[in-house]
């Protein structure tokens, strides 16, 4: 007996002096900006030996760092930042990388829906102008004309000048018979070939034929010399229309009636005339606006026809802006002295323009039309 005793003594006594047990090891997540704090665990909650199962952790409130996390960002790459460009440059973005780049002030555009050589507020004022002088043939200034007649030989009652420009005449109204044709443009390609005298003799010539009214235009806005030939004051003109600042009637002119016993001359008294006006340096910006085209359809319905003079198309673009407003173009070549290269590139500069044909102007023989029967006095018969 007393042997069992002593082993239940030994049993307690060893009992007492045992060390408590380890607890269970814990898995903690893995560290993100700061390391978390161990997660406590109740001693009767684990055995005594053996590691504990994930399922029977209880949770425990995480602590919070003091200051606020970053909001979360949705999934996907992270936005590129808005960037301001100045100029007609481009950037590229590669990885759809966010890049900074400092704003740079971009002034707003203004754009019109057809750009023009006249700023904004003359544009109103033209087009108010438009609006409150609609053409009215009969308010139409009256000036006194002095005309250079030894340069107007379409004036005189014969000749053989006169009858060269009814043959042109004729072949005009031939063309408007199969063809749409009031307003002709007349040019050259170099200066000094005679287009200023032609269309100043064929408007004369329409004119006079059944008493047509008839609109002359000097669309050289940079050499104008129909005035000179008319004998009519140079402004306002053409260019001052084109620029907005004056309307369509203020532009035009006509002579003044004659006196008592001195009539004016048979193709002046249904001529209205428009000069070139005031010599601009902007005269191609000016002929390529649509205040021309506006000029034409305009003034259509109250003329038989419309005579456009124009710059050399070889030298300045200003007659091949005018010509497309024109239903044709009259090209004017000097004999012996227009070159047959000049002539083609003329006709190469109107390409996108109906040309009529060519007038060969200053021939040293001209043939003497009138005088086959013995009209105008060219041809004697002998008796």
């Amino acid at each position: 007996m007393s042997n069992i005793y002593e082993a239940m003594r030994r049993a307690a006594l060893e009992s007492a002096n045992r060390p408590a047990a380890e607890p269970a090891p814990v898995i903690e997540p893995a560290p993100a900006t700061e390391p978390a704090a161990p997660i406590p665990v109740a001693a009767e909650s684990a055995p005594a030996t053996g590691p504990v199962p994930i399922a029977q952790i209880p949770a425990a409130p995480i602590p919070v760092a003091a200051e606020p996390l970053p909001a979360a960002q949705p999934a996907g790459p992270a936005p590129a930042a808005p960037i301001s460009i100045a100029g007609p440059a481009a950037a590229l973005i590669h990885d759809n990388a966010p890049i900074s780049v400092a704003p740079v002030p971009v002034a707003p555009i203004i754009t019109a829906p057809f750009p023009t050589a006249i700023p904004i507020a003359a544009a109103r004022t033209a087009a108010a102008l438009d609006a409150d002088s609609p053409l009215d043939l009969p308010n139409i200034s009256q000036v006194r004309w002095l005309p250079s007649l030894h340069q107007l030989p379409a004036l005189d009652q014969r000749g053989a000048a006169v009858e060269q420009f009814r043959s042109l005449r004729s072949r005009m109204q031939e063309f408007r018979d199969l063809n749409t044709l009031k307003s002709i443009l007349v040019s050259s390609g170099l200066p000094q070939e005679g287009k200023s005298f032609v269309a100043a003799n064929l408007a004369i010539s329409f004119a006079r034929h059944k008493a047509a009214r008839v609109l002359l235009i000097d669309g050289d806005m940079r050499r104008a010399s129909l005035h000179k030939l008319l004998g009519a004051p140079l402004g306002p003109g053409l260019t001052e229309y084109l620029a907005g600042k004056a309307g369509l009637t203020e532009i035009m002119q006509r002579p003044i009636p004659g006196d008592t016993g001195h009539p004016l001359p048979a193709g002046l008294a249904s001529l209205i005339f428009i000069p070139g006006g005031t010599a601009s340096d902007k005269a191609a910006d000016l002929s390529g606006n649509r205040r021309f085209g506006r000029l034409i359809a305009e003034a259509s319905p109250h003329f038989d026809w419309i005579v456009v003079d124009s710059s050399p198309v070889n030298l300045v673009s200003d007659g091949v802006n005018l010509a497309r407003s024109c239903d044709g173009v009259l090209l004017i070549a000097r004999g012996g002295a227009t070159k047959y290269q000049a002539a083609q590139r003329a006709l190469a500069e109107l390409k996108a323009s109906k040309v009529l044909g060519f007038v060969l102007n200053a021939v040293e023989d001209p043939p003497l039309t009138g005088g086959y029967y013995g009209y105008d006095g060219y041809d004697k018969i002998e008796e």
